[in-house]
């Protein structure tokens, strides 16, 4: 599973890569879908796998492939250029946007291991002895490791 999410990672970061420069207009249409793709398929593998790896994997497929690609080539072409003077930096948004994805969706807590306990109020269960001298354990959030 994690070479499948390593080459799918790898496949978007180039395609998010190549495509984030496309604009109708003023309005950056290739830089927001490149960014929802990415982080779709991530939210998806997060979602999928239990392992949190393989979605750190994909993550890091796509970084990867964005500094290869965001280097001037071989034969002296640029795929992320830099802006000019007054042009709003697409390259330079995509640059610091993707891995800020990468580590928002990788990074977020695992609803399944959320659990919600009792709700204070009639019949909530007491701690100590058997006459209810204890504290009430109210209904708070607990962490399972």
């Amino acid at each position: 599973m994690g070479a499948l999410a390593v080459a799918a990672g790898a496949v978007f970061g180039v395609a998010g890569t190549i495509a984030h420069a496309y604009t109708a207009g003023p309005l950056p249409v290739g830089l927001v879908l490149a960014l929802v793709g990415c982080g779709a398929l991530l939210v998806a593998l997060r979602l999928l796998v239990e392992a949190r790896w393989v979605t750190w994997a994909a993550g890091f497929a796509m970084i990867a492939l964005l500094a290869v690609y965001s280097g001037t080539g071989p034969g002296g072409s640029v795929v992320v250029p830099q802006s000019a003077p007054g042009e709003f930096p697409l390259g330079l948004v995509w640059s610091y946007a993707l891995p800020g994805v990468v580590l928002l969706v990788a990074a977020w807590p695992d609803p399944a291991r959320l659990r919600t306990g009792p709700a204070a109020g009639p019949g909530t269960r007491r701690t100590g002895d058997a006459a209810g001298s204890g504290d009430v354990q109210s209904g708070t959030r607990r962490i399972d490791p």
